[in-house]
């Protein structure tokens, strides 16, 4: 259990940070994966973003400021599941929604619409595997609440996740758990563990169980 009263310089001492080796397979692994698999995954994306295109008003391609490695903010690219807002929504996505089109419910259950993300993994600015990011206001909001929150930029930010495949259908409300496993995989941070989320990603998908 993650005890909110810890100051946020004591809990950075409770948290390993992983090694220069450790982070350097990562960072080849990264490289690799997103390097075979973009050219194979280029037509859905694009098959995607033209049904979106043409299925609701709006860009296909949602793009949004996100908090990454170290709190640097980067632009994360997305297939837009939402009905369109010019303004940006500013509200967590709920269980049931009804911003989010039909379509959109199809891609987010496939995660169809995260695969733009492998262009933020080729650029360095994401990882296949990590904490998810968010945006710079939520990210003041949730480590005002507990001063564990910021730690998890000591490492870039992933597609998927430890959190994202114990708890798929996580909401808003259980963010606190979801950073409890985000924790977790940075201590335990390793090859195997990699291994172990990326197949576990592959029956969420197939599972479509996510929310």
């Amino acid at each position: 259990m993650i005890h909110t009263e810890v100051s946020e310089v004591a809990a950075v001492t409770m948290v390993e940070r992983p090694s220069m080796k450790i982070m350097l397979i990562k960072r080849v692994m990264d490289w690799i994966l997103a390097f075979l698999s973009l050219p194979l995954l280029l037509p859905v994306i694009l098959v995607a973003a033209l049904i979106t295109r043409l299925s609701s008003r709006g860009p296909a391609i949602f793009k949004q400021q996100r908090v990454g490695l170290n709190g640097k903010i980067f632009t994360i690219y997305k297939i837009r599941t939402m009905v369109h807002n010019p303004s940006g929504h500013q509200e967590h996505t709920v269980r049931g929604d009804k911003r989010i089109t039909k379509l959109g419910k199809f891609l987010r259950k496939t995660k169809i619409d995260e695969l733009p993300q492998l262009w933020n993994v080729l650029k360095g600015d994401m990882s296949i595997i990590g904490p998810r990011p968010e945006r710079e206001d939520i990210v003041e909001q949730y480590a005002q609440q507990n001063n564990f929150y910021r730690i998890r930029h000591i490492i870039k930010p992933g597609i998927t996740g430890w959190a994202q495949v114990n708890n798929p259908t996580a909401t808003p409300e259980e963010t606190i758990e979801k950073l409890e496993y985000d924790l977790y995989y940075i201590n335990h941070l390793s090859v195997r563990l990699e291994l172990q989320i990326l197949l576990r990603t592959i029956g969420v998908v197939s599972s479509m169980e996510s929310l």
